[in-house]
This record gives C-alpha cells, structure tokens and sequence, in this order.
C-alpha cells in the first residue's frame, strides 16, 4: 500500500520530466506518456478502491522537515479516493480529446506537461495527510493554472485571464497558509487525522474565526464564490481541454474539497452556517441569473460552474450529514456533466469556427451525435430525469427546504428554487436553442460532427451522466455513502439514491422550477432586453481599477521611499546597522574577555600590515579600476593565508578559488568599463560615507574582540565532531555539515546560487541596446579600443593545463568527504580552468568547443541536489538524509561511497553553471554592441 501510494502521487510528475526529455518527439509519444501516467494512476488507485471502501486507509509518511511539523504524509480515505478518481479518470479523458482537439503545430509537450503538473499537485492535495503539505500541493496548483490558462501566451486574452488566476488564487493561498498555521497551533498537530477529532479543541479557541475565516478564504477565491467569481469566466481564455479538466472537474472543486476535508473541525458553528451557506446561496443564485443571458458557450459554462460550486459550498454550509452527502453526489454529477458539456463546446467551436450562440442554431440536424451528446448533458444540468443532475437537486432543494435562515424558514428554498429555475432556463436555452433554433450558421464554417478522438470522451462522461440516473444506487452508492462518512465521521444518514421518492416538497419545487424555467425561455428575448437595460457593475473592471490604483499608489510610496542611488541604499542599510548594533551595545554592553592572547609571529605582522596597506590603498586608488583590483586579490590572499594560519584549509581553499575566479570576471567587467570614472561625489558625503565606513569597521572589530577574548563554549560544532564519521561517513566535518546535517541549507544556497546567475543573464542580456549600448560602444571606440590578441605562450599553457585542472578538481571532488575539498571548491577549479581558455583563447574558439549550456548546467545540479533528497525519502529516512558504505574492489582496496557525493556534484554543477554564465554575459556584451552598432543607428 506505501508503494502504491508513493506510485500514485508520483507517476504525473515523472510524466512532467519524460515530457520534457522528449518535447522534440511526435504529438503520439507525448499524448502516450501522458496517458499512460493518467492511466498507471488511475489503474493503481482502482486497485486499492476495494480496500478503501471496505474500511481501511492505506498510509504513508516519512519525515521531511520534522522539527517544522512538515511531513511527506500520504493517505487513501474514501473522500481522497472520490477526487483522485476524477482528477485521474477525466485526466485520462482530456489527453484522448486534446489530441484531436489541438492544432497540428500546437507544442503538445508543452501543453502536457503543465496538464500532467497540475493533475500531480491536485492528486497530492487529494491524498495529502498534512495540512502543510497540503498546502506545498495546493500553491503548485495555482503555479500550474497559471500556465495552461495562459498557454497560448501570444493571445492578450489569456496573459490577462492567467494573471487574474494567480492573482486571485495566489492571494486566496496566502490567506490559507495563514489559516492553516493557525488550525495546526490550535488543534496542536499538523498532521490531518490528528486535527480532524479536535473540532471541540479547535473551535473553543479563541483563534478560531481567524482561523475559520483565512482558510474559507483559500477555498472561496480558488472555487470562484462571489466575491471572487470574477477570474473563472476569463480563465475561459484557455483552450477548452483545460477547461473541461481545471476548471470543471478539478482546480475549481479544490475549495469544495478543502471545505469537505475540514469539515468535521470548522463546521457545526454559527459562524460557519452564516458565512459558508450564505456565500454559496449568493453565488449559486448570481451565477445562474448571469449564466442565462451570456451568448458565448464557455462563458454560460463558466457562470454555471460558478452556480453549481455555490450549491455544494451552500450545502456543505448546512452542516448537517444528509446535506454532506447530498454535496457528495452532485460533485460527480457535475463532473460528468460539465466535463461533457466543455467538450462539447469545444466540438461546435472546433467545427464551426465560433462559440456565439447567435451565430448558432440548428446544430441537431447537421452533427446528430454532437447534438446528442450535448442535449443529454444540459439536460443533466438542468436537473432533468432519468439523470443523476435530477437526484442531486432534488437532493439539495430537500435540504434547503428544511433549512431556517436568520429566523425566515422560506428565504432559503425560495432562493434555491429561484437558483433552480435559473440553472434549468439556461441550460434548456443551451439545449433548445444550439440545437433546434433557427439555422443561423451561413456565415460560419460548414460544421459536421467530429471523428471518435473528440467524440469519445464526452461520450464516456456522458454515458456516466446518464447511469448516475439510471442506477444511482449501484454506480456510485458505496463511494458516495464511503465518501459522506470519511467527511462527517459517520453522522451521515442511510444513504438512498433514486429517481423517484414520492410527491415531497423537493419534487414541487422542482417541477415549479421547470415550468417557470420553459416560460422563461419562451419570453427570452423580451427578457433579455429588459436586463440589459439594467446597469450593473462589472467585476473585471473593478478588479483591474483596483489593481491600477494599488499599482500607482506603490509606485509613488516607492519613488518617495527609494530613489536610483547605490550610495543611498547602502548609506541607510549600514547606519541602520550601526544603530542596531549601538542599541544592543549600550543595553547590555559588549566587554572583553579575559582569555589569554597567542603572540603574535612576525610573518603574522607582516601579513596584517600587507593587509591594511592593501585596505587603505584600495581607498586611496578607488578611481584607479584595475590597480584597485590588483590590492582586492592582496586583501583575499591575505585572508588565504590566515585561514591556513588558523588551521582551516576547506575555508583557504575555497577562499583562493573564489579570489582567482572573481577576479578574473572582474577583469573582464572592467574591460566594458571606462578606465577612469568620473567622481560621483563631493567632499562633504566622502566625509560622511568615511565617518559611518569607520564607526562600522571599529564596531565590529570590537565585537570581532570581545567574542575570540572569551572562553569558547562548547555548542553545536561538538555534536559535528562527535557525529561526522559515525552518522555521515565521513571525517572532514565541513564538508559533511555541508552535504548531510545541514544539507538542506545547501540546496536552498544553490538554488539561490542559481537564480543569481539568471539574474546576471538577465540584467546583462540588453546592456547592448538603449542608453547601455551607447554608452558602452562610445567607451569602446576610438584609439583606446585595440583588438584582442592571443600570446602564444599563454595560449598554449593554458591547453596544456586544462586537462591536469579537471583532474585536480575532479580529486577534490572525490577526496572532499574525508579530506580537505568538496563540489564548491572543485567547481571553483573547473571554473578557473575554463576561464584561463577563454582569457587565453578567445571567447569564439573556447565557445564553440563548450558542449553544455549554462542553463542546462544550473538546473541539472538543482535537480541532482533535489534528486538526492529524494531517495532518502523512498527508504524512509528524512529528506537529504546521506547514507554511505565500503566497497572492496581487487586491486584497489576498499573505498567509501556516499550518497553525499551525487549531492556535491549537484553543488559542483550549478556553481560551474553560474560562473559560467556570469563569463558569457561578459564575453558576449562587447559582441552583442558591436552587432547592434548599424542596427541602432538604422
């Protein structure tokens, strides 16, 4: 059960990287990664169905960040079992029809991969059994949205519905991080069987409505309730297999989950009924009334998705058990048939080039199966019989007429026959007049229906529309009764699915919603008329005003607060160090210790006084760039040789290496820099800048002073000694605090390590256009420009010692557990060996010759480092945990091997990447200004 867990969560995102890997093949061998994955998924979790439903819950956890409360803690309850289903059964059904829905010359690989990254965070939010990982799961779904919705990036249309997604969703998720801290300090436990039988501990503390009220939050902006509504119908902007899955099946029905998932802990209070059943009643009523006169099919969809994700909120707000399951019923019934219905629409957009019903009519006649199909879903969204839509909501209308509001007992199933009518008018006007209204399609392409690729998946949702009608009880009553318990914890009543339960309240309601609905349609262009005439506000224009205001507000609180200057910045960062650190001295005093001194040898005074001539030299040449730099590699090298004085040859090794390797990019910079700058500053703020420079150097040479004259206490650094060899194999402590006790430190330097390199790609990437490109071709032209020159020693030395610096670096590499280096110092090498080629060489001859990009290499080590990690995590042990052994080879003896090594190439290869790319960019700016030399001027 652990492996199929563990097989489960991880087959989309292994289908993510083989997409990747292989975005140049054909459309068919993406479309069969894809749904192999979906259906490996969904074959798996059928196969634990039985189990689950007969009362057990296979789970799995390992320990992530413990000391965090983060664990990687999976389960498979039966409500976990109900949305995972989907998620991977309509998965499986969307990759069929996006292959005959999508262009020829569409990027499937692409497209299948942001699918197969959504469908693996919605699977984990489904199985997740700690809150926090929840929400890891939950945030990537948002990121994975995002990116469908605005897959075809060159429409205007879907940037802004992408951006309005995240901005909405993302916001909703902060809000949610929020709440779900809160309820795990509450309920004192992050861990999601513990929290869900602490409703009484959780909701008597006094954080409960902050609680309560963040995390309906989360789940009301990501299921689109009013207020929020507003970003779903732009969502609409995706291609229509994204939005039959997201926002149908899955994305949107994330909230409903999370809501059903918590149930048992937040509901059963009277602020949970008036927010919760009051926001999915005004949104199920708003969604209806602005579905019916919409004319474009996807946006009637998107406002009866809407409608519909306000019923199961309204019904989950009840908080009673037969409302939970009658919530739990009409999430598969809509499943099925919005999912058929986006289909659908996309079919009749697919054939006739258009989805404005006014330029529709009359579809019946020419595409019969489409048309079938299509009657037969509305007619499940209408709550029509013998369709599993008629039980739902004959489900919801019994419910509601039993639910008393502020005191009124018939507002509620009022509204909720009002919302009914509504839902039936529209779908019945999708229905009637899409399919037998006048023949309007002249001016259209000429539609036919489509090949089975199209057809066969809404067909299957279709049928399961119709079968959730026909044997409700057989089809769905185990999963549906399971599904309702796991939520109420048992206080669900006898479940009972059919079509026909006696003339009752409900069945009234209905039938009268019915007939109010078929008049409505047959007034419907006099009623439409007359709402049109109705000013109302609209929602997207509020959300962009807003979002401009807020935008302009910040940019004039930003251009008071930060004004262009490097100086100013750095002035107010160390003065206001200075205060804080003054503050702390003066409260409580930073005195010396009475530890005794070492003296002092004369090779130490010597190097000292290099190192403060060589200080203040640098101060005094500042406007002299490249001598300048001559006395920055005094300083470094200096400080070299203190390491190694002080007995800490990893910290001199890495001191050196980062010196030559700085250096020399540096050297490459100043050649883009004018050889003597202008003097920025006056007098006056020289004085001032020397004054705050000096109190800062005193203040922490006085601290620097105060903490080596006192005793030394032992702390943490004694469990790394006593632990190095016996818990990470190894004896050079540094490296092995580095790769395994503080391992994910490591990873998180990296990656920033990573970004920063980007962010040199990025920053360097225009410095050939605008007002930088001038600049820098005036610097280069005339007589102080010469061409470059390649000595032939130089030349030659550095070929010879290429091979002999990858040697050394690749021995650093391997020695770094146990000896003095590592994969940081071993890149720094390498990177020194590849820099003598470009010096010596030329950038042309040495970058024709480089095999691996700069890109390429950053993310490969991330991916290793987090690779790593990961193995750990299928053994059991907790991420980044290294593990080591001996080998005994004939010949060579016995050797070590450790996991830890992978982690430091990892390391060894995003420090090489950055160095690299920091190189090109540098090489590159000179080139890149002499090609756009003409062009600027053109």
């Amino acid at each position: 059960m652990r492996l199929a867990l563990l097989t489960l969560i991880s087959m989309p995102f292994i289908a993510v990287i083989l997409l990747m890997a292989t975005r140049q093949s054909s459309r068919q061998v993406h479309m069969l990664i894809a749904g192999t994955a979906s259906a490996g998924g969904l074959a798996v979790l059928l196969s634990q169905a039985n189990a689950v439903l007969s009362g057990q819950t296979p789970t799995i956890s390992m320990a992530w960040l413990p000391t965090l409360g983060l664990d990687f803690s999976l389960w498979l309850d039966p409500l976990a079992l109900l949305f995972a289903g989907l998620i991977l059964g309509i998965g499986l059904l969307v990759i069929v029809y996006a292959q005959g829905y999508l262009a020829k010359n569409e990027p499937t690989a692409r497209f299948l991969s942001f699918l197969m990254l959504f469908q693996g965070a919605m699977v984990g939010i489904a199985v997740s059994s700690n809150v926090l990982l929840m929400l890891v799961f939950w945030e990537l779904t948002s990121l994975a949205s995002f990116l469908l919705i605005g897959f075809w990036r060159d429409r205007a249309d879907a940037r802004q519905g992408a951006r309005m997604a995240l901005t909405i969703t993302g916001g909703g998720g902060l809000a949610l991080i929020a709440g779900m801290m809160l309820l795990g300090k509450a309920a004192g436990s992050y861990d999601l069987a513990t929290i869900l039988v602490r409703a009484d501990l959780v909701q008597a503390s006094p954080l409960y409505p902050a609680i309560l009220i963040l995390i309906l939050a989360g789940a009301f902006t990501k299921s689109a309730q009013f207020p929020f509504h507003f970003w779903l119908p732009h969502a609409m902007a995706a291609p229509t297999p994204v939005s039959a899955y997201l926002h149908s099946a899955t994305m949107v029905k994330a909230g409903v989950f999370l809501l059903a998932r918590l149930w048992p802990v937040l509901a059963g209070t009277d602020l949970w009924f008036g927010i919760v059943a009051s926001i999915g009643l005004v949104t199920m009523v708003f969604g209806a009334g602005v579905a019916l006169f919409r004319h474009d099919l996807k946006a009637i969809l998107a406002y009866s998705t809407i409608s519909q994700l306000g019923l199961m909120v309204m019904l989950l707000g009840f908080g009673t058990g037969a409302a939970v399951t009658a919530a739990i019923f009409h999430i598969l019934n809509h499943a099925a048939f919005k999912a058929t219905l986006f289909m659908h629409a996309g079919i009749v957009d697919h054939e006739t080039g258009t989805r404005d019903m006014r330029r529709l009519g009359g579809l019946a006649a020419i595409m019969p199966l489409t048309a079938t199909l299509g009657v037969l879903a509305a007619a499940a969204m209408a709550g029509l019989p013998p369709l599993g839509g008629f039980i739902s909501k004959e489900m919801m209308l019994e419910q509601s007429a039993h639910t008393v509001w502020a005191g009124q007992a018939l507002l509620v199933p009022v509204l909720a026959t009002i919302a009914a009518m509504l839902s039936a008018a529209y779908s019945l006007r999708y229905a009637v007049a899409l399919h037998f209204g006048a023949r309007r399609t002249g001016d259209v392409a000429a539609p036919h229906d489509p090949g089975a690729m199209l057809l066969g998946p809404p067909a299957i949702l279709g049928a399961v529309a119709l079968a959730l009608g026909l044997l409700p009880m057989k089809l769905a009553g185990p999963l549906v009764a399971a599904a309702s318990a796991a939520v109420t914890g048992g206080a669900a009543p006898e479940l009972h699915l059919a079509l026909w339960h006696g003339v009752n309240p409900a069945l009234l309601m209905s039938v009268g919603a019915v007939a109010v609905a078929i008049l409505v349609l047959w007034g419907y262009p006099a009623v439409a008329k007359t709402v049109a005439r109705i000013p109302t506000p609209d929602a997207k224009h509020l959300f962009d005003r807003s979002l401009t205001a807020i935008v302009e507000g910040l940019r004039r609180v930003s251009g008071v607060i930060h004004v262009a200057s490097l100086q100013r910045y750095l002035m107010v960062l160390f003065v206001v160090a200075l205060a804080l650190g003054s503050d702390a001295a003066f409260r409580s005093g930073i005195a010396a210790g009475e530890r005794p001194t070492t003296p002092a040898s004369l090779l130490a005074i010597v190097a000292w006084a290099a190192l403060v001539v060589a200080t203040l030299a640098v101060v005094a040449v500042d406007r002299r760039r490249y001598l300048a730099l001559i006395f920055i590699s005094v300083i470094g090298l200096v400080m070299a040789l203190a390491f190694i004085h002080l007995s800490a040859p990893d910290l001199a090794l890495t001191q050196i290496s980062v010196e030559v390797v700085t250096i020399l990019l540096m050297l490459l910079a100043l050649h883009l820099l004018p050889g003597k700058p202008p003097r920025l500053s006056k007098i006056p703020r020289r004085l001032r800048d020397g004054v705050i420079a000096a109190a800062g150097g005193l203040g922490t040479g006085w601290l620097a002073w105060a903490i080596m004259t006192r005793p030394v206490r032992e702390g943490i650094s004694r469990f790394h000694w006593d632990n190095s060899y016996s818990g990470g194999g190894g004896t050079n402590v540094v490296n092995v605090t580095l790769v395994d006790f503080r391992a994910f430190d490591t990873l998180g330097e990296i990656t920033v390590l990573g970004i920063a390199g980007l962010a040199i790609f990025a920053l360097l990437e225009p410095a050939a256009h605008g007002v930088a490109g001038r600049r820098l071709r005036e610097w280069r032209s005339g007589d102080r420009f010469s061409p470059e020159r390649h000595p032939m020693m130089f030349v030659m030395a550095t070929r010879l010692l290429l091979p002999l610096a990858l040697l050394v670096g690749i021995y650093i590499l391997l020695r770094g557990h146990n000896q003095p280096g590592g994969g940081f110092i071993a890149a720094l090498i390498f990177s020194i060996a590849i820099l003598l080629q470009y010096l010596a060489s030329g950038f042309d001859w040495t970058d024709v010759r480089r095999r691996i990009g700069e890109h390429q290499l950053i993310g490969f080590g991330v991916l290793i480092a987090v690779a790593t990690g990961l193995g750990s995590l299928v053994f059991g042990a907790p991420f980044l945990t290294s593990s080591f052994g001996y080998v005994h080879l004939p010949l060579i003896g016995e050797f070590e091997l450790a996991t830890a090594m992978l982690f430091d190439l990892g390391v060894a290869c995003v420090v090489v990447g950055a160095v690299m790319m920091a190189l090109e960019q540098l090489a590159h700016v000179a080139q890149r200004a002499a090609k756009h030399d003409g062009e600027d001027a053109a």
